[in-house]
């Protein structure tokens, strides 16, 4: 494990926050000046959300002199060719896990809590699986910062149709397994909206009621954010104990599509409807100095860390992008701020703050398309708050070795635990040194040059600065940009899993190919090799017309299209190796079919391992539910 005294205290943290903050500390608890949206910005938005296929936005500016502007574009319901507005309310997803951050800061701030208590000492019955629990118990600082190595989510947590507005928080974590510490608490960032859940069941433990409710009185009145609610909202609902609002935007999806908001089972980590102003109150409180009306409200040092990342093996070798307790540093367009994203269904969002210039926006849409450039907008209120580039760090000395970190890089750990094989296979990362840069040439996506600015610090061309660092820890090189950590593999492995790949999707297309064709010239009987085999694979169209029209709200519930899906996905190593049996069983009869009996065997086995290894991963059979 690395060791450094680079990293600042929390004291020194908060004395370099407050330097920045100087500016803007007497917009903290005040209420924002209005000002009007400049109509280019307005029309360069309604340009876009044209452009993009988007429905309409909203967004708000915090200025360095004390104003807010907020605005509006497009349409909140396009059904009902309603205009959005400047108050409408919005849902942002996961920018909720800044204000619930907060919250837990305030309980921290009252000396209800510390950043170092174990979770496991508030929340006992927690089956939290950690490995190194002697040593690096998970602790409040971990969740809040992601590094608690914990997963992020699984499908039947995000897409159901069974939570209730007042589910139990606990039924999120109701199987084992789920809450698995993957890497040491502490040292690496690994997103997880189950840490996030689990924060909400610290708070209600000790307030002793709902989070909702503690948050919407004791934090969002105090911030005077009397729009908001962490509570359940929606736009159209028959539910028990839901709120119905006229003034929320109707979220969207891909082709305009209308999808109202419904209930989740880790609602702490993404729950939160709010209005663009009062994003700017918060903003304003983020940029200041953690006092609401004198008193404070939120400890300095805590402020200090909101957007520092603390004790990860990145940050100790000197990186300084990252997570810290509510914020991730992000440098766009030689711009360094403090952001955080959001999606939900129907919606995306985006709040950023700067610090240095004591500015800061926030933007929603009511629709989450998955092809749609939302960068484009953050870049317009960048140019429209005048946030000043900076230099991009210098070019500096590499390390010696940094030659010998050259390889096949995988991502360590997974994004999701249950797709780990997927990210081993497809997201892998080559790592090349050419004397003078370091190149990133991953499967998918654009190859990336780093410069290096010294030792083991390099900076991609689009960042001003360090972006990534190269480690070794417990004898593993690592390369990490301080969100994501990637592991070099083995050849030999990676051989392996990409030759096993390739040998099972050829003999499954030979599998089906010749299976065809022999039935198509009527030579398939049911004592063929090949008769189960084909089945089960035209058995894998049975759940596409079901899948096509159920809610994708629904994928991870207990449906036909869920359960055709599973069989389906289940009969196939089955199927493959009572092909395989057959041929063997009949070998002495092979005859019958020439050579071509022989690649039967060749493609049966073929297919078979690597169904059998799908299995090993836990992808098969494919069951999308909880049981």
């Amino acid at each position: 494990m690395l060791t450094s005294n680079r990293h600042p205290t929390l004291a020194m943290r908060a004395r370099r926050w407050l330097r920045r903050a100087l500016p803007v500390l007497l917009l903290c608890g005040a209420t924002a000046h209005a000002a009007p949206v400049p109509a280019t910005l307005e029309a360069d938005f309604a340009a876009g959300l044209k452009d993009e296929g988007l429905a309409g936005a909203v967004w708000s500016e915090v200025l360095p002199d004390g104003k807010v502007r907020t605005g509006a574009a497009g349409l909140r319901d396009v059904a009902a060719k309603a205009s959005m507005q400047a108050d409408t309310r919005v849902q942002v997803g996961s920018v909720a896990k800044v204000m619930l951050a907060l919250g837990v800061l305030r309980l921290i701030s009252e000396d209800r809590l510390t950043l170092d208590t174990p979770v496991q000492q508030v929340l006992p019955e927690l089956a939290l699986r950690n490995p190194w629990l002697a040593s690096d118990p998970v602790r409040i600082r971990h969740l809040l910062a992601h590094t608690a190595g914990l997963d992020n989510v699984r499908l039947w947590q995000a897409f159901s149709g069974k939570p209730q507005p007042d589910t139990p928080l606990a039924e999120a974590f109701d199987g084992s397994g789920l809450l698995r510490v993957r890497t040491r608490p502490g040292t690496r960032y690994a997103y997880s909206n189950m840490g996030y859940g689990v924060l909400g069941m610290v708070i209600e433990r000790v307030t002793g009621q709902p989070y909702e409710r503690y948050l919407d009185a004791q934090l969002l009145q105090p911030l005077g954010m009397a729009d908001s609610t962490f509570g359940f909202v929606t736009q159209m609902s028959t539910q028990t104990g839901a709120q119905r609002d006229a003034r929320l935007a109707m979220g969207h999806v891909e082709h305009g599509v209308a999808q109202a908001a419904v209930p989740q089972y880790l609602r702490p980590a993404g729950q939160f409807t709010t209005t663009a102003a009062d994003m700017a109150r918060l903003a304003q409180f983020l940029l200041g100095d953690g006092k609401l009306k004198g008193a404070q409200f939120i400890d300095l040092a805590l402020m200090g860390a909101l957007s520092e990342p603390a004790g990860t093996d990145a940050a100790q070798a000197g990186l300084e992008t990252g997570h810290g307790l509510a914020l991730a540093v992000r440098d766009r367009h030689n711009v360094v701020g403090a952001c955080h994203p959001g999606t939900t269904a129907g919606f995306r969002a985006m709040l950023c703050i700067y610090p240095e210039q004591g500015s800061a926006f926030f933007v929603a849409f009511n629709t989450d398309g998955e092809g749609a450039d939302y960068e484009r907008f953050n870049r317009l209120l960048l140019r429209d708050l005048d946030v000043p580039l900076r230099a991009p760090a210098p070019r500096g000395t590499p390390a010696p070795t940094v030659e010998n970190w050259q390889g096949v890089y995988v991502p360590s750990p997974s994004a999701m635990a249950s797709m780990a094989w997927v990210d081993a296979v497809f997201g892998f990362t080559r790592l090349k040194w050419d004397g003078e840069s370091l190149f990133l040439i991953p499967f998918q996506g654009e190859p990336k040059e780093l410069e290096p600015v010294g030792g083991f610090l390099f900076r991609a061309s689009d960042r001003s600065t360090p972006s990534h660092v190269l480690m070794q820890e417990e004898g593993r090189h690592v390369l990490s940009d301080g969100l994501r950590s990637y592991e070099r593999a083995s050849m030999l492995r990676m051989l392996v899993l990409w030759g096993s790949l390739a040998l099972g999707v050829a003999g499954l297309l030979y599998v089906l190919l010749v299976g065809v064709y022999r039935a198509a010239r009527r030579s398939l009987g049911r004592a063929d090799h090949l008769f189960a085999p084909v089945l089960s694979l035209l058995g894998l169209l049975l759940p596409l017309p079901f899948l096509y029209f159920q809610s994708f709200l629904r994928l991870g519930d207990v449906t036909i299209a869920s359960v055709l899906l599973a069989l389906a996905t289940g009969a196939l190593p089955l199927a493959m190796a009572f092909g395989l049996a057959r041929c063997w069983r009949s070998r002495g009869t092979a005859a019958e079919y020439g050579t071509l009996a022989k690649w039967d065997w060749v493609a049966l086995l073929a297919a078979l391992q690597l169904l059998l290894v799908l299995a090993w991963w836990g992808l098969l059979p494919l069951r999308l539910w909880h049981l």
